[in-house]
């Protein structure tokens, strides 16, 4: 029995390794973009107990260092935010970037595995034939033995 050998296998496997690294890179942006999207949430709550904090110590008694301890602590935070929202949307398009490499790598994948799917189904095709001219071969012979024999 014939064996099938692809030959570009040896590509179709690089390929497959090739999109193996890129869907790490995926996982590992991701985690990235959802790590920044995190610290911008807790200095939005952060932001928020400051605020709290500052609305408690105005409608108690009023204590200029405190109110202004408070606002100089927004208005940091604020910024802080404002840095923090800066690098979720580079994560972003960090992520974004990975996935259109993450699609080409598997394009480019399945593209050599249809060819070697179409280089299997000829194989078999050729198997195929090859099997159908034996057997015609041994129904002939056995035909002209016959014929020979009577």
């Amino acid at each position: 029995m014939a064996k099938f050998v692809y030959k570009m296998q040896n590509i179709l496997d690089i390929k497959l390794r090739l999109e193996t690294q890129v869907k790490t890179e995926f996982a590992e942006a991701s985690a990235k973009l959802l790590q920044e999207e995190n610290k911008l949430k807790k200095l939005i709550q952060r932001r928020r107990e400051y605020e709290n904090e500052l609305k408690r110590l105005s409608a108690d008694r009023l204590e200029l260092g405190e109110l202004k301890k408070y606002n100089g602590y927004i208005e940091t935070i604020k910024v802080l935010m404002q840095q923090q929202a800066l690098a979720v949307r580079l994560a972003q398009r960090n992520l974004d970037r990975i996935r259109e490499k993450l699609n080409q790598a598997m394009q480019e994948r399945k593209i050599y595995e249809k060819l070697r799917e179409k280089a299997f189904e000829e194989f078999k095709e050729e198997l195929n034939a090859e099997e159908k001219k034996e057997i015609d071969q041994l129904v002939s012979f056995t035909y002209n033995d016959k014929s020979e024999d009577s």
